[in-house]
């Protein structure tokens, strides 16, 4: 009967041993438990920060290309969907990792994507600057040949027409020949000219047409004579063939006068092939 306080204080003393390790091992499991979790806190906060930076990154490569645009937006979305998965153990972790590496890889190859297609647009900038210019030195070069164009052509159209030179009115008194410069003492005005030599004109007949207004704008007409002028039927004066071979031709023209002189300076205006040729002024007291 005395063994069995022995064997209970034993048992006893065996019992709070095996709960005192048992304790110890608890805690102890619960420290390296509470350890571990706080690392893969650590590793999923470090992989989330990374995987922003990475989404960032995104972003700033985003370029006029509509094609990789979409592309980095499905990376996006994919950085998206990984950032909300509540990663509390190893595997999660390790699968966080695995798929960050992948996303790091599709970064890198999109760099190298986008540089090559930004270093082609800027190529095809360069080239488009320089066709740009060339089209606008073409342009400038055909607008200034046109110029010239239509320089030589005014030129050659003025170098075609008849000029007149020497023009000298003279009025006479009578059929002798006698001058005077009194208009009630005229009776006819005697016009001379000298036709310009001028070898770029063809050879040929013709027509010189002269208009001398009065004083007062009224032209000095013998009859109903109309020209045509710019276009328009003008009246004149007096006109006059002539064959003309490229050499200096001198000529008058004569109007005899039926009472339609008066007082004042008169101008007189040549005119052939469309063209005004000449012009002066004379005066009758």
């Amino acid at each position: 009967m005395k063994k069995k306080p022995v064997f209970l204080i034993v048992v006893v003393i065996a019992l709070v041993c095996a709960v005192g390790y048992l304790g110890y091992t608890y805690l102890d499991l619960r420290k390296q438990s509470a350890i571990e979790k706080e690392e893969l806190t650590r590793q999923r906060e470090k992989l989330e920060t990374e995987l922003r930076v990475i989404y960032v990154e995104y972003d700033s490569l985003k370029s006029d290309n509509d094609t990789m645009n979409l592309k980095l937006q499905a990376e996006q979305d994919r950085i998206e969907r990984l950032l909300k998965i509540n990663a509390n153990n190893v595997y999660k972790i390790r699968m966080y990792e695995k798929e960050l590496q992948t996303i790091r890889k599709v970064l890198r190859s999109y760099v190298v994507q986008i540089d090559s297609l930004n270093m082609a647009n800027q190529e095809l900038r360069a080239q488009n600057i320089e066709v740009r210019q060339q089209l606008h030195r073409s342009e400038t070069e055909k607008a200034e040949l046109s110029q010239a164009k239509e320089e030589l052509s005014s030129k050659v159209e003025m170098a075609s027409i008849l000029n007149a030179k020497n023009i000298v009115v003279t009025a006479l008194r009578n059929e002798k020949g006698r001058e005077t410069d009194r208009y009630d003492k005229t009776i006819r005005l005697r016009i001379c000219f000298t036709l310009r030599e001028n070898p770029i004109l063809e050879p040929g007949f013709r027509t010189v047409y002269m208009r001398i207004a009065r004083p007062d704008d009224v032209i000095l007409t013998s009859g109903v004579n109309f020209f045509d002028f710019e276009g328009q039927q003008i009246v004149y004066t007096a006109s006059r063939e002539v064959s003309y071979e490229n050499v200096d031709v001198d000529l008058c023209l004569y109007w005899q006068n039926d009472g339609q002189l008066i007082p004042g300076t008169y101008s007189l205006t040549l005119y052939a092939g469309g063209h005004m040729i000449g012009s002066t002024t004379f005066a009758l007291k």
